[in-house]
């Protein structure tokens, strides 16, 4: 099953951060994804494979929370 996620979207991981949030901001997608702690604002690069087996859920997806 495959995991519909986009440039923007807020996700859940599997474990969360050592910061204590559990939601990231997916800043970067290509072959790598980067993501986003919106705790620290730390970010990770996660092979795509990794990344995927890693995603819980979409929190929030990028059109809900774009700004105008």
């Amino acid at each position: 099953m495959d995991k519909q996620y986009q440039l923007n979207d807020i996700v859940q991981m599997k474990k969360p951060h050592p910061c204590g949030e559990n939601r990231w901001k997916i800043i970067r997608m290509g072959m790598d994804i980067r993501i986003k702690c919106e705790g620290c604002g730390h970010s990770v690069l996660i092979p795509r494979k990794k990344f995927q087996s890693k995603l819980k859920k979409i929190l929030v997806k990028a059109e809900e929370h774009e700004i105008d």
